[in-house]
């Protein structure tokens, strides 16, 4: 994408008379490629970004506003007035036309980080969701403290994606649950009883992690693992 607004901009220079034999060379690639990218990221600007290349049928005569890019390219324009002066600057014309074209497009490139972000947002949720699978079959097979590990995992995971998508900066190299939930709990991202109720799962974390600890009970642990569950589809 990055590339394909870059040659844009090196068209655009190419929209005067000099340069116009090397803009119709290039053109029609660009086109055709730039508007596949529109099409994907930003469908609703399709028609805008169609507008500035497509010929008006419908138009009486030439004019800066109805001139188009497909016009340029064909190398079609306005008769010369009666003392053959030229009507308006085509190149001018095709100049704007294009330049929007290429704003248009750099905004598609934008959203594309937009989109990125959601679909990695989307696999951290599968593999989340596959995690607490696994999870689940530990317990129903008897393990518990493997179960919970493996959702306090999960649920640690989550919060600090969380932490990321909301600019929480977590200084301690090694942070857990608790360091996670605290942090976001100090910047408004967590309420008071939002934080108790994952303190109240991080506890049952460190049941599972240390044996030095009581047992934790499946009850416990299936709680751990539900409402993880819940934290990841509801804590953003």
């Amino acid at each position: 994408m990055e590339a394909l607004v870059r040659e844009g901009a090196n068209l655009l220079k190419a929209t005067n008379k000099e340069g116009h034999s090397s803009f119709m060379t290039g053109y029609q690639q660009w086109y055709t490629q730039a508007l596949g990218a529109v099409r994907s990221l930003i469908p609703d600007r399709e028609a805008d970004f169609r507008r500035h290349y497509d010929r008006d049928l419908r138009r009486k005569h030439y004019s800066p506003e109805t001139y188009s890019l497909e016009d340029y390219v064909q190398g079609l324009g306005p008769a010369p007035d009666a003392f053959g002066k030229a009507q308006f600057d085509v190149h001018l014309a095709a100049f704007v036309k294009f330049q929007s074209q290429l704003a248009i497009l750099a905004s598609a490139e934008a959203r594309l980080g937009d989109i990125l972000a959601n679909i990695r947002e989307v696999l951290q949720a599968d593999l989340f969701d596959s995690e607490l699978d696994a999870a689940r079959h530990l317990l129903t097979n008897g393990y518990d403290r493997a179960a919970g590990a493996v959702a306090g995992v999960v649920l640690e995971g989550h919060l600090a994606q969380v932490c990321g998508n909301h600019g929480v900066v977590i200084r301690k190299k090694d942070a857990h649950i608790s360091d996670f939930n605290d942090a976001l709990k100090k910047a408004d991202v967590l309420d008071v009883t939002q934080w108790r109720g994952i303190q109240r799962l991080s506890d049952i974390r460190n049941l599972c992690d240390h044996k030095k600890q009581r047992e934790p009970t499946p009850d416990e642990v299936d709680e751990l693992i539900s409402r993880v569950d819940k934290a990841i589809k509801t804590l953003m």
